[in-house]
């Protein structure tokens, strides 16, 4: 029997960070040539800082306000980008195609009632009897609708029920890894003709306490606002973490040809690993994630987007493997302008990479010290170190 594999477009961009809501807010200010200037709040967590929501108008993608009363800012950020990214493919009000479409969401843990937190660790300094104590508060005090709110495949469901697409549906776990696989699993599917076109991504909001305290438990977390992303010396100053919804629509070329969609650029490869990293295991796993996306960077024509999370060591091994396996392509650190978002970083680091190359036009730094492009991609390399676990890497070719 032949295997044939089918070439996979990206035909949607759905992105909202710091920096602007939309397609087209972020496109033309990577592409405009004048210095970017990033978006944070460093006074409401401080001493941490953070690139919060910007301004959105939920009701564009979510009409009803039963629906936005009952979801959370995690779940509202990824139904308004699953739904930008539909708009912009031409999908959104096609209600066959949405039917069939395959849904894939990189999902973490929804926000929690800190309020009842803080109580539980209140009462816990008084008490010796804290399972008892545990059992007592969440009997009394949590409200039933949070369970659901905390549901990580509630936000496929919403999108599910909010923009119709009804297709199959996967909820990958697993912080930066789960937005890796979940891009992964889409392109698989598509190239081995288990499916012709699918939604995918994730969304993170950063301005959560129970996520700073969960970074600030390995500390990750950097405190000084006006540090820049990298040292003189390579080595990043901590995480900053950064709100994002990223979803792309993923199609075969054959899918995007027969209805004459707009094509932001080929995805070639995806493939993400974990394991060991001590001794050099990360790096050996970094080169053979390369050599299998066929990721090289011998033209000047090739923008590598890095994922780097900002935990000081590890993201500085992330830069000494790009700076030696990519030698020739300018970097573009997307943690520096918009903050690292777990699930959504990869999604984010795509979605960034098919605007550069369908602007056709020169990217402008994110970080300081990164080399100045002087043309238009026509390939992109993707990169994504989780801050404790998971690699990946993709490639993408800008379409003729």
């Amino acid at each position: 029997m032949t295997d044939t594999r089918h070439a996979v477009v990206i035909t949607g961009v759905g992105l909202v960070t710091s920096l602007g809501d939309g397609r087209q807010a972020h496109s033309d200010q990577l592409t405009g040539g004048s210095p970017l200037v990033k978006r944070t709040d460093s006074e409401r967590f401080a001493p941490y800082t953070v690139h919060p929501l910007p301004d959105i108008d939920w009701s564009e993608q979510i009409p009803r306000r039963g629906d936005q009363r009952q979801m959370e800012n995690w779940q509202r950020l990824g139904v308004y980008s699953a739904g930008l990214a539909l708009d912009d493919a031409g999908l959104k009000d096609d209600l066959e195609a949405c039917a069939s479409m395959d849904m894939i969401v990189a999902a973490g843990g929804g926000e929690r009632d800190i309020s009842v937190d803080t109580l539980i660790i209140e009462e816990s300094r008084k008490r010796n009897d804290r399972e008892q104590l545990l059992n007592e508060k969440l009997t009394t005090e949590l409200r039933p609708t949070l369970f659901l709110a905390q549901l990580s495949n509630l936000l496929a469901g919403n999108i599910s029920i909010v923009h119709k697409v009804t297709g199959s549906s996967r909820t990958l776990m697993g912080e930066e890894g789960a937005g890796i696989s979940a891009i992964e699993t889409a392109h698989a599917r598509i190239a081995a003709g288990q499916s012709t076109h699918c939604l995918v991504g994730g969304a993170f909001i950063a301005e959560r306490f129970d996520m700073l305290m969960v970074m600030e438990a390995v500390q990750g977390l950097g405190k000084n606002p006006d540090a820049p992303f990298w040292n003189s010396d390579g080595q990043a100053n901590g995480m900053n973490l950064g709100t994002a919804g990223a979803f792309l629509v993923l199609e075969s070329l054959e899918h995007a040809q027969a209805r004459s969609a707009h094509i932001y650029a080929r995805l070639d490869a995806v493939l993400a690993d974990r394991g060991q990293r001590a001794d050099g295991g990360m790096e050996r796993r970094l080169e053979n994630l390369a050599d299998g996306t066929g990721a090289s960077a011998t033209d000047a024509d090739t923008i590598v987007f890095s994922g780097a999370s900002g935990l000081p060591d590890l993201s500085a091994r992330e830069r000494a493997f790009l700076e030696t396996r990519f030698p020739t392509a300018p970097l573009r650190t997307i943690g520096a302008l918009f903050g690292h978002s777990l699930e959504a970083q990869f999604p984010t680091a795509m979605a960034l990479a098919c605007l550069a190359l369908d602007a056709g036009t020169p990217v402008t730094p994110f970080a300081i010290g990164e080399t100045v492009a002087q043309e238009a991609a026509n390939s992109a390399i993707v990169t994504t170190v989780g801050h404790v676990r998971g690699e990946g890497i993709a490639r993408l070719t800008r379409m003729p």
